[in-house]
């Protein structure tokens, strides 16, 4: 716990509220949209760990089509359409998300919230990054977003949970923004999103 902490979450309820009350038409148009070219349901539901590991189910606007293997729908990059594409290099598919950072479950700013089934791979320094709430947006996301390695990403998770701060958070805002326009990062060399984390590596 830090100083900068209850300012951050009465950032977060504030910016967030705002940010989600604005986006409302937005996200209308982009739900009748998946609705129509992914079908239902609109909303990809998971299971992720947030603060200390607590579990939520955070809801993000779908980009993928359904598993099918019938038609070859298989791996991620199969199920991915050029539209689900779009939504997720210019980030559209995270504004529901802006509903988890009223709640609580997440903060504008923070390390991403990844697979519950990671939360035993991680070393020691690595589980870190759950000391804080989430993010909508993080540290790692803006060094390279899905382009850089596991040990980066958790290294920039690290380094943000130990150096939080205002101006650091305008920081991320800011060069979010940026990475969000020139639509870079969004996925990893060969892969159509991130690979699977398969944990610490030993000997």
């Amino acid at each position: 716990m830090t100083a900068y902490d209850p300012v951050k979450r009465l950032i977060d309820l504030v910016v967030g509220g705002v940010a989600l009350v604005v986006s409302a038409p937005l996200q209308a148009v982009v739900a009748i949209l998946v609705r129509r070219k992914l079908g239902s349901p609109v909303l990809f539901r998971q299971p992720r760990p947030g603060k200390d590991g607590a579990i939520f189910e955070m809801a993000k606007f779908r980009t993928m089509l359904e598993v099918d293997e019938t038609k070859g729908l298989v791996t991620d990059e199969q199920r991915m359409t050029k539209f689900g594409a779009l939504l997720r290099s210019t980030s559209l598919d995270e504004l529901p998300t802006l509903w988890h950072v009223v709640r609580g479950d997440m903060s504008l700013v923070g390390p991403r919230p990844l697979l519950v089934r990671y939360l035993d791979r991680y070393s020691p320094e690595q589980r870190r990054r759950h000391e804080v709430r989430p993010g909508v947006t993080g540290l790692a996301q803006v060094s390279g977003r899905n382009a850089i390695t596991w040990d980066e990403k958790f290294a920039k998770d690290v380094e943000y949970v130990d150096n939080r701060a205002l101006l650091l958070d305008l920081r991320i805002v800011w060069r979010t923004l940026v990475q969000v326009m020139k639509r870079e990062g969004i996925s990893a060399d060969g892969e159509a999103t991130m690979g699977e984390f398969q944990g610490v590596q030993h000997g």
